[in-house]
């Protein structure tokens, strides 16, 4: 995300980069606080979006969503920031807010149109890079050079070569001091798209406890559960929560049929195109079977359902008519 660039403006710039290189890409949506901005998909891909102009807007909650649809969508969360409170987001450098990747509109650019993956990433203390340990200490021995004479060319502590060799980050300035020595190239390059870090909440724990719903959401729920569904729900995202069956996962939202819904269906039939998902809304009362290409199944017809095929078979009945 650039600096001076409207949030608009951004989301335009990144679909149109992402549609040129073969990218199926989910419309913009105005919908705020929530997790994502798009979604896109190509071949076995699946970007999960956020752009910002200050990521000290995104918090722990957006993170834990993220991680969440990530891991079950399998897709790659990362936000495209401008900068933080203190400083830019610098293009090269991968950073991290809890535990999402977080990088510059030019390295975004960068990684996906010119093919040139970041190299450093940023941690407490400073910039660092990872090292080919296995390489670094096969060099290291066939020259029959020691820890100390390495560490000692690196400017760092011996301890730290032997952390460098087994895997660990190295300091941006002591890791070209190393490849000028060796005359090797030993720094790796980063995808963003691996170096999430995953939730530590297993997402195979769906609830099981429906006390903190009300209304049609607690019914529409509870009968899920018993035609053999699993739920996760969702509080940052256009859809209020994802339903598995051993087979299916479908986006699901349940609404009120009121002025909001059609927006509401036609955000997530569109995400749901792009992502290759199931979606369906369930509603207190409706004469209509789809809106805005969304399946509508009303309350009663949830409860005469007595196999989770039957909804799937409602799905692909009502899909965009």
């Amino acid at each position: 995300m650039s600096i001076g660039m409207t949030r608009k403006e951004v989301l335009t710039e990144i679909r149109n980069i992402l549609i040129n290189i073969g990218f199926s890409v989910s419309e913009p949506h105005s919908m705020r606080s929530i997790s994502f901005d798009l979604v896109a998909k190509r071949d076995d891909v699946l970007l999960i979006i956020k752009a910002l102009g200050n990521v000290d807007a995104f918090n722990k909650e957006n993170a834990k969503e993220l991680q969440i649809l990530a891991n079950l969508l399998q897709g790659s969360p990362f936000i495209i920031g401008a900068k933080s409170s203190t400083s830019e987001i610098e293009d090269g450098v991968v950073y991290f807010r809890y535990g999402i990747p977080i990088i510059s509109m030019g390295t975004f650019k960068d990684f996906f149109v010119e093919e040139v993956p970041p190299f450093v990433f940023a941690a407490p203390g400073g910039l660092y890079v990872h090292i080919d340990g296995k390489l670094l200490r096969s060099i290291r021995e066939n020259n029959q050079l020691s820890l100390g004479s390495l560490a000692e060319i690196a400017k760092v502590s011996r301890r730290s070569i032997q952390l460098y060799e087994s895997g660990m980050g190295a300091m941006v300035d002591a890791a070209l001091r190393i490849e000028e020595f060796i005359n090797t190239p030993i720094i790796l390059p980063i995808n963003p798209l691996m170096c999430y870090a995953k939730t530590d909440e297993e997402t195979d724990q769906w609830i099981d406890s429906f006390e903190k719903f009300e209304g049609l959401e607690k019914d529409i729920f509870r009968r899920l559960k018993v035609l053999g569904y699993n739920i996760m729900p969702t509080e940052k995202s256009p859809f209020d929560a994802l339903t598995k069956d051993t087979k299916t996962l479908i986006l699901t939202s349940v609404e009120h049929y009121d002025g909001t819904l059609a927006k509401r269906a036609k955000v997530v039939t569109n995400i749901s195109k792009v992502i290759e998902r199931h979606s369906v809304i369930f509603v207190e009362k409706s004469r209509k079977t789809s809106l805005e290409g969304a399946p509508l199944i009303d309350r009663n017809e949830l409860k005469n359902i007595d196999d989770s095929e039957r909804i799937i078979e409602l799905i692909l009945e009502r899909k965009g008519k």
